[in-house]
């Protein structure tokens, strides 16, 4: 079984793409409390996970989340082997999510309608990593931060 359920806060507004195809996705990341601080510090620490969405959800989730907004999302781990512009082969880990529920409302009117939209080689969504559609993409579009650091 592989399921990840995760609430936590988003770190930087949502990056909304479209394959080749046509199907939205978007890419996010949020920071997720870890339950104890850290015994050495005493602060509590947190955890940087990103999170893949597909379809109409895609949309949404660019439409109406920004920075700072609480959320829950309910998926599955994904580990994808890419090559970088440097030839140095990298491991990278995301959850794709099935659902993402929105735990808080806006401080304000959201101004962008679409997210932010990134060009990066890194691979972003491909046939490999796409949802079960049926559909294959072909794509290389990618995040717009080195997803090792």
């Amino acid at each position: 079984m592989n399921s990840v359920i995760l609430i936590g806060r988003l770190v930087r507004d949502p990056e909304l793409r479209v394959t080749q195809s046509g199907l939205p996705v978007a890419r996010m990341r949020i920071a997720v409390d870890r339950a104890r601080p850290n015994p050495q510090t005493g602060n509590r620490e947190a955890d940087f996970i990103d999170i893949v969405v597909w379809g109409k959800q895609a949309e949404t989730v660019s439409q109406y989340l920004r920075k700072g907004r609480l959320v829950a999302v309910d998926g599955r781990l994904q580990v994808r082997n890419y090559e970088n512009p440097d030839g140095q082969k990298r491991t990278f880990y995301e959850v794709v999510a099935e659902r993402v529920q929105f735990l808080d409302k806006a401080s304000g009117p959201v101004d962008a309608p679409h997210g932010n939209v990134v060009d990066d080689p890194v691979p972003f969504a491909s046939d490999d990593f796409a949802p079960d559609t049926g559909d294959t993409f072909g794509d290389q579009i990618g995040p717009s931060w080195d997803p090792v650091s």
